[in-house]
């Protein structure tokens, strides 16, 4: 980078799709506005440490590019406006609310535009059409269709972050991946901060299940739909109809499960318990025998004892997870968590590594049962293409990007299977 003007500003993105699906949006509005020399920072708020590296990631680029003006967004700026408001480094600090306004980026263009411009997340109340530009490779993009969440778990700062849950009308998502598909998009992956909560403030009787049901009949030319993670105990009906019936859906479900033990669910405020996940899991199994699944998985949450925490242990092979998403638990300021009694930091990173360790396994036994199968994978990249399972296949760099072929899996590489075209 340099101090020179530039035609679009460059952002650094922390933290989840949503935040790097946004940044995009940012990107093409900032250079309309006229800060193509600005600096974003779009800031992730789920961790401590996520905000530790955001502020380090800023003081490093003011010394580097000390001409440049640096604007802060994204869900830390949001929950802790004033933090970076504090920063000698920080030019602006506007809020997620703002950061999607084609008009609030134009105010931070001129002489005198606000410093801090971070307003009430909980009163928005819709999702801009603009959210749902795709987001993703030529291949396999991301369409938003829901932001915000309504629930209060008593670990998660991200509803201070996101306001509460809003849908994108369904026509607008549909029109929006069948352009898409006609750029070139093989593989859709439906996201959102709570996506299973999706229409409920939409007129009508909308839900997700019916959302994926119309997207692949008004869209037959899809060739693949996918979702990111599910909160289980909203799954609707139509959904579950979609995963037994719909051979386009991917057979790969993850959820936001975050423990294993009825106890630790409870203190964390979850509306699911072990016994519901379970049968979730069965559920799919039956409807879908090819499904994987996945979860997300915090260790050492607070008065977590041994005992609990084998219960997140346990419930890995109780629901046949394969691929895991493992947060050490961190304490964010303004959740009801952070108030009670915290493990130590140690406990809390070793029963993270025994947890990812479990993954790792679980993982291993996948890979091991997929040798000699043969699978339709999706060429995403030079030499990599992905199962309808989700798992990584690494292939003949010839192959042609976008294209579909049936792949014999050979074997096993670090975290990828190795495959070679079937005769």
């Amino acid at each position: 980078m340099t101090d020179t003007a530039l035609t679009a500003p460059d952002i650094v993105t922390f933290g989840c799709r949503l935040n790097a699906y946004e940044s995009e949006v940012m990107r093409a509005h900032a250079a309309e506005a006229g800060l193509g020399n600005a600096l974003v920072f779009n800031t992730c708020a789920v961790t401590k440490e996520a905000v530790r590296q955001a502020e380090q990631a800023i003081r490093k680029a003011r010394r580097a590019h000390p001409g440049r003006r640096i604007i802060v967004t994204g869900c830390a700026a949001q929950t802790e406006p004033e933090r970076f408001a504090g920063m000698a480094e920080v030019d602006h600090v506007i809020g997620n609310g703002e950061k999607l306004m084609l008009e609030s980026l134009k105010a931070l263009a001129v002489p005198g535009g606000p410093r801090v411009a971070v307003n009430d997340i909980m009163s928005v109340r819709e999702t801009a059409s603009h959210l749902i530009a795709g987001f993703g490779g030529r291949v396999r993009a991301y369409v938003e269709v829901q932001n915000g969440c309504d629930h209060r778990c008593t670990f998660c700062i991200i509803p201070y972050g996101r306001g509460p849950s809003r849908s994108v009308p369904a026509g607008e998502v549909v029109s929006r991946i069948r352009g898409m598909v006609e750029t070139g998009n093989q593989e859709i992956v439906l996201t959102g901060v709570d996506i299973t909560a999706y229409g409920a403030d939409l007129p009508g009787d909308m839900t997700l299940g019916k959302l994926v049901q119309k997207v692949l009949k008004l869209v037959p030319e899809l060739p693949r739909l996918r979702l990111s993670s599910i909160d289980s105990i909203e799954a609707d009906p139509a959904l579950m109809e979609a995963i037994a019936s719909e051979p386009r859906l991917m057979p790969h479900v993850h959820v936001s499960l975050q423990a294993g033990h009825d106890l630790t669910l409870k203190r964390m405020k979850r509306r699911h318990r072990r016994a519901d996940v379970i049968a979730f899991a069965e559920q799919v199994r039956r409807a879908r025998p090819d499904v994987v699944l996945g979860a997300d998985l915090i260790a050492g949450f607070p008065t977590e004892t041994e005992e609990m925490f084998q219960g997140s242990l346990d419930i890995v092979e109780d629901c046949g997870l394969t691929y895991l998403h493992v947060f050490p638990y961190s304490a964010r300021t303004g959740t009801p968590a952070a108030r009670m009694p915290q493990m130590p930091g140690n406990v809390i990173h070793e029963r993270a590594k025994r947890l990812r360790a479990v993954g790792e396994a679980a993982l291993g036994r996948f890979h091991a049962c997929e040798i000699g199968a043969t699978r339709r994978v999706l060429v995403e990249s030079q030499g990599l293409a992905r199962t309808p399972q989700f798992a990584e296949v690494t292939v003949d760099p010839s192959m042609t990007l976008g294209s579909f072929a049936d792949v014999r899996i050979t074997g096993r590489s670090g975290a990828r299977l190795t495959g070679a075209v079937a005769a």
